[in-house]
């Protein structure tokens, strides 16, 4: 599975398609009843193979803290045996049902973690269903049912790390090795790969679809070839990485690889389906990518599972070499309104002027921070990105928290060469002048250290209000959009569908609070 670092990377593509997916399900019933929706992954296992692991997640209208989770396990007790991952007072357990009666659960998402193996005796082909009913006050009572199959054990290896080096703009040979470790030979195999947008494949193949989403590009890839037992193989020379040009340098970018069994591959696909249903993969046109060497692929019989899928992946390091940093330019504004009124500016930030991007988050990059000290002669009536506190000693309140005097921001996506950044203040004019404001930019390195961008003579920006005569009403300021930051080229479906595709891998979760009111310029 993903390694620290890539999971770094990948953050912000775990939880979201899911819960935007629940969020777009129909409105409060007019009886107060409200809807419960439940998704749970399959399991395709082996005899002698690892365990895998089933996870019953909740979406719905409202708080959930109050529930009974029943899990009916006697269509699959012959031949798997399912226990909860961890111990729970909350559970009682027999040989067919696990109960949890749970009270007070202050962030009900996860209701369930099953661990599943299959027994000796187990066969290839057997397949059941475990049956979970959630039954909670003031909701639908839910179902979800999850299939248990057994599968042929295979064992597939693969390299833990593969380093590159290239320079901005270059493009390097990337050939990702595998092993058939096991006994007997694997037919077929396909491999998920994931890159951030600073190391994204420059070529597609026939054989691969593909998604360039979230800064950066998901594709699955799919060989015919079989590998025979104790082979090892590894990808043909035209796959290629490109470190793209505006790349941060020097600097350690990240993208993974992970490889599953054709039958692996079923199961990830249809849990990702049942989840939110399909996104839109878009096919490769260039020669297919193949794995050498390689050997005729036989007729499929059963279903192949990988024994022990915790060494399918392999982390992909690129050493970025050279010197390429980013100069951040501060961004004030200049507001006026009646006394009383409230004024609204959606200026207060930074641009980028190149000629390297922020945002990739990989090693060597440095961190920037807008802080925002408020004029003194006006509050802060709403907020949009940004925390009060101060840069260098941290956050004193809420996230969006009005009222404060010095506001913290930052932003969380990539920020390319000539592309800015603002967050949105509302201010209530208290007196006609005062003291003005100020947006002061700070950058730290790994290790939390402050350095210095390309040009610190811009790092700073005043903020102006001026107050006129007489009481007023709601004002503008500079008349931007206003509007939610639109995610560019995605659809709400395409959020979901690549959020839950990899919430399915295993890439670890996501708070969906993006902005509001922030607001992006390209």
């Amino acid at each position: 599975m993903f390694s620290q670092k890539p999971r770094r990377l990948l953050a912000g593509l775990g939880v979201a398609g899911a819960f935007v997916a629940a969020s777009a399900g129909p409105a409060v019933a007019a009886d107060t009843t409200r809807d419960l929706w439940l998704f749970a992954n399959n399991a395709l296992i082996s005899v002698d193979g690892d365990p895998k692991g089933i996870t019953l997640y909740s979406f719905r209208d409202g708080s959930l803290t109050d529930y009974t989770v029943t899990i009916d396990l006697s269509a699959v007790s012959d031949f798997a045996s399912v226990a909860l991952t961890e111990a729970n007072p909350a559970c009682t357990t027999t040989a067919k049902v696990i109960t949890c009666t749970v009270k007070d659960d202050p962030s009900a998402e996860y209701l369930a973690d099953l661990s599943v193996t299959a027994k000796p005796s187990a066969k290839v082909g057997d397949t059941g269903e475990i049956a979970m009913t959630v039954v909670a006050p003031g909701f639908t009572t839910a179902t979800k049912k999850s299939t248990v199959e057994v599968g042929e054990g295979v064992d597939l290896r693969a390299e833990q790390v593969h380093a590159v080096s290239a320079a901005p703009g270059a493009t390097v040979k990337t050939p990702l090795g595998l092993v058939n470790a096991g006994d007997k030979a694997v037919k077929g195999a396909v491999m998920f790969f994931w890159s951030p947008f600073t190391l994204s494949p420059p070529t597609t193949h026939r054989n691969c679809q593909y998604l360039v989403e979230f800064y950066g590009t998901v594709a699955q890839c799919r060989f015919t070839e079989e590998l025979a037992a104790g082979g090892a193989y590894r990808l043909d020379d035209s796959f290629t990485l490109k470190v793209a040009a505006d790349t941060w340098a020097p600097s350690t970018q990240y993208a993974h690889a992970d490889w599953y069994t054709p039958g692996d591959f079923e199961e990830f696909l249809s849990n990702f389906d049942d989840s939110v249903g399909g996104v839109d993969w878009t096919t490769g046109t260039g020669d297919p990518l193949t794995l050498v060497p390689a050997t005729a692929a036989k007729a499929r019989e059963f279903k192949q599972t990988d024994r022990h899928p915790a060494d399918n992946g392999t982390d992909i390091e690129a050493t970025v070499t050279g010197s390429q940093r980013a100069d951040l330019a501060a961004t004030g504004d200049s507001l006026s309104g009646k006394v009383g009124a409230e004024v609204t500016t959606r200026a207060l930030g930074f641009v980028n002027n190149g000629p390297a991007a922020i945002g990739s988050f990989s090693g060597g990059e440095y961190v920037t921070l807008a802080e925002v000290t408020v004029p003194e002669n006006v509050t802060v009536r709403d907020v949009e990105g940004c925390t009060p506190g101060d840069a260098v000693k941290g956050p004193t309140g809420d996230y969006n928290q009005p009222g404060a005097r010095k506001y913290v921001c930052e932003w969380p996506d990539p920020v390319r060469k000539g592309q800015s950044v603002s967050f949105q203040f509302t201010f209530r004019i208290d007196k006609a002048a005062g003291r003005p404001g100020a947006v002061r930019l700070f950058h730290f390195d790994d290790e939390w250290q402050p350095r210095s961008d390309l040009n610190p003579k811009n790092d700073t920006a005043a903020i102006v209000v001026k107050g006129t005569g007489g009481q007023g009403g709601t004002g503008g300021g500079d008349g931007g959009d206003g509007g939610t930051l639109p995610i560019t080229g995605s659809s709400t479906g395409l959020i979901a569908g690549v959020g839950a595709l990899l919430l399915v891998a295993g890439v670890g979760g996501y708070v969906v609070a993006r902005r509001r009111r922030t607001h992006f310029v390209a």
